[in-house]
């Protein structure tokens, strides 16, 4: 009976390389989505390098958000979003948002970002 297995059926080739099709295509449609939440996150990390060590305000940290923003074209999360929380170790800034994208007939693809930078 063993000499007659010699391997892999074309129908099982077929289903193998749907499967790596839907997962590729998946990556395909998230891709945009943490592009942006990396511009977000960079725009996040040089407002915090750029004020360190200063004596910072909300309006300043407002204004210094809506340049990077300008710059990096941020869709999706608007710098007003961005929760300024002063705390007894100094001020951070946090974003949560969750982002949603259409992949296949009805189902879509939901993703959930967080991201908290110290300034101080």
């Amino acid at each position: 009976m063993r000499h007659r297995q010699r391997g892999m059926t074309f129908i099982g080739l077929l289903l193998i390389l749907a499967l790596a099709g839907m997962i590729v295509y998946a990556g395909i449609r998230l891709a945009p989505l943490y592009l942006n939440y990396m511009k977000i996150a960079r725009s996040m990390d040089s407002v915090a390098a750029e004020l360190k060590g200063t004596d910072v305000d909300s309006a300043s940290i407002r204004r210094s958000l809506e340049r990077h923003w300008i710059v990096e074209d941020i869709d999706k999360v608007d710098y007003d979003q961005i929760e300024i929380q002063r705390n007894d170790g100094g001020i951070s800034l946090h974003v949560a948002y969750h982002d949603k994208v259409p992949y296949i007939a009805n189902i879509s693809l939901e993703v959930s970002f967080d991201k908290t930078v110290a300034i101080k």
